[in-house]
Order: structure tokens, then sequence, then C-alpha cells
């Protein structure tokens, strides 16, 4: 039992409420939608809920993966630490000066 807490110790608890930005992040958490399986591990564990699934007529598949509002991210990480850790490894972390130039997105 000891083995299985240690494996789960990078996962935070579950917020009652989500949370709102108050800074500009300096990550920004980007799904890689072809790698994600669509299982929804990571969304019950975003402090601000920010995770949605992709629209059904983007895919047209059973279960589609999910989708971060970026304009919400807070960039705490916890999403793709949960991803990796509980489920695959479809989330990453990049810098947000290189998420607004490789996705012509600004963030504020």
């Amino acid at each position: 039992m000891v083995k299985l807490k240690a494996h789960y110790k990078g996962i935070p608890e579950l917020s009652e409420e989500p949370g709102k930005k108050k800074k500009k992040p300096k990550l920004m958490a980007v799904v890689d939608e072809d790698n994600c399986t669509g299982c929804q591990v990571c969304v019950p564990f975003c402090p601000v809920d920010c995770i949605e699934t992709v629209p059904t007529e983007k895919y047209d598949i059973p279960i589609p993966p999910v989708q971060i509002r970026f304009d919400e991210c807070i960039g705490c990480q916890i999403c793709a630490r949960v991803c990796t850790k509980l489920t695959w490894d479809a989330i990453r972390m990049i810098p947000t000066a290189e998420f607004e130039e490789t996705y012509n997105i600004l963030i504020s």
C-alpha cells in the first residue's frame, strides 16, 4: 500500500471550486490531441476548470480528446502531472512566450 501512495504523491486533491486567473502564466498546457485517449482524468483536477472535450464534429469519433481553454489556463501543470501519472502522456507544458509565437494566440 505504501508503494501505491508514493505513486500518487504528485497528484493534488480535487478542488472544491474553480479558481480564476490572476496573472499571465509562465507556462501553458497544450494537449496533443492525437495522443489523448479522451479519458478526461485531467478534467476534475483542473483548479480553474479550463479543460473540455473537443466538439465531436471535429473528429467524428466516439470518444474525442480534450482541449484546454487557453485564455483560462493558469499554467499550474496539474493536468500534465495527472495525465502522465494516471493515464497517458498527452499534455505538455510549454513556456507562454513560445506558445504565443507558435500558435499566434496572445495570453493575458
